[in-house]
């Protein structure tokens, strides 16, 4: 009997391993010796092996380097170790490609941060020499404080379908939903200097490893989603409570400003997107503006727009409908516009009726890769803290942050063109609006997350 349960035990021990073993298959990307399996594209940088580690050397003037997998992969989770001088920026490449038609055969497609710069963005998600910033740690701000210098750090990506998440010493980073390319090598970079950089800086990758089948993603965690897929949610984004404010199909939940009813001209709705239609170039002379039906006090308001050459417009927040204004309906401002052709944009006062700047009042930060090209789609967001902070995002970068109520926020005010405006900006909830300005603009993607 003794001898029997014995059996059970080991056989009960064997097979829990064996089902541990058929649910995580990793292959090794890396043999530790050599680079078999790899093949360097673009720039010259070095790679080579040393110590059982992949090392990569910067090389002055030269472009981004990567050492690709010579495989493409679809659905995986990739886990490796990786140490990096701190003065370096670099990545890795995942689902990405090579094609003489796209650039002369520029690598492509996502990559994973690394950063090691106070920015503290590694673990973000950018679209190497494509849409740039997807995914930005300052929607993330827990997890900037994950990767560590000087020492080795753990990545992990998981790619599941539309879904790409990605891990840095086991903390959630990023979140994006996507379904733009589905296929494509991995590859480690070496980020170009210039001819007067120094050269020779390094950064070491050890323990590279996937898995393609059987894949068993980790637990959802409730940090902020990047869903790129056009008037959707997850059920990820469904279960932090994100919701539609406008569906994509039709009018419902919206009005015109001061009316009971959606304009019936001067807006289009097609092919899932909400449109502004030209006319002349004047404030709420055509359609007029449009507001939700709902109030809303501490808020998180995503929505993606495209501006035409020369165009304004503008998502506004705490909107009462209380004042008689004459053109448009007053609000605080998220501003939408052509700062190269629109004149509003070298009005006001050191740059703030600029793209994302709080209209009249503070000027956005003019960061490198944070404005898309008319035509282009861009990213925006608002958050209301309720504590009354605000910030204002756009294509991932944080480009305005404020405090309504405040001694400073008064000073703007009066200052401002909204100074005779008694308690201007400071009702305790309001509409939200989308202006129209006369110039066409797009919107989609339009949604809520209360912030309570």
């Amino acid at each position: 009997m003794r001898n029997l349960l014995l059996t059970i035990g080991c056989m009960s021990l064997f097979f829990v391993a064996a089902a541990q073993n058929s649910r995580e298959q990793w292959v090794s990307l890396f043999n530790g010796r050599d680079l078999k399996g790899w093949k360097q594209l673009n720039g010259k940088a070095k790679y080579e092996v040393k110590d059982g580690a992949i090392v990569g050397t910067t090389v002055s003037d030269e472009p981004n380097s990567f050492l690709a997998t010579e495989k493409n992969y679809t659905d995986f989770i990739l886990e490796l170790e990786f140490m990096v001088d701190p003065s370096m920026n670099s990545g890795i490449q995942f689902r990405s490609e090579s094609r003489a038609d796209y650039m002369n055969g520029r690598v492509h497609g996502y990559q994973m941060e690394i950063d090691p710069s106070k920015r503290a963005w590694s673990g973000g998600i950018y679209d190497e020499a494509r849409r740039l910033w997807l995914y930005s740690l300052e929607y993330n701000e827990k997890g900037k404080s994950a990767f560590k210098n000087n020492q080795w750090n753990h990545y992990r990506i998981e790619c599941l379908g539309k879904t790409v998440r990605t891990f840095v010493n086991g903390i959630p980073t990023a979140h994006l939903e996507d379904s733009m390319l589905t296929s494509g090598f991995i590859a480690l970079q070496v980020h170009s200097i210039g001819k007067n950089d120094q050269p020779g800086k390094q950064i070491k990758w050890r323990n590279i490893r996937i898995q393609t089948t059987n894949l068993q993603p980790k637990k959802a965690e409730p940090i902020f989603i990047v869903n790129l897929n056009p008037n959707s949610l997850s059920a990820e984004e469904k279960a932090q409570g994100v919701r539609l404010l406008w569906n994509g199909i039709d009018t419902k939940g919206w009005r015109g400003a001061h009316k009971d009813k959606f304009p019936e001209k001067g807006w289009q709705i097609q092919n899932g997107v909400l449109s502004v239609l030209p006319g002349g170039g004047g404030e709420s002379t055509n359609g007029g503006d449009i507001v939700t039906e709902e109030e809303f006090s501490a808020f998180e308001l995503q929505f993606e727009f495209r501006i035409t050459p020369g165009a304004n417009s503008g998502v506004k927040y705490f909107v009462t409908e209380n004042e008689q204004s004459s053109g448009s309906a007053i609000g605080l401002e998220y501003q939408v516009l052509d700062d190269e052709k629109h004149p509003d944009a070298k009005m006001g006062v050191v740059g703030n009726r600029t793209m994302a700047s709080l209209y009249d009042l503070i000027p956005s930060l003019k960061m490198d890769q944070s404005r898309r090209k008319p035509g282009e789609w861009n990213k925006g967001m608002i958050r209301v803290y309720p504590d009354n902070r605000i910030e204002h995002f756009l294509n991932g970068y944080k480009v305005v942050e404020y405090v309504r109520g405040t001694p400073i926020y008064y000073a703007l005010v009066a200052r401002s063109k909204y100074a005779n405006w008694k308690d201007f900006g400071m009702a305790p909830q309001g509409h939200i609006l989308l202006q129209d300005h006369g110039d066409a603009v797009d919107y989609r993607s339009i949604k809520v997350r209360s912030m309570k």
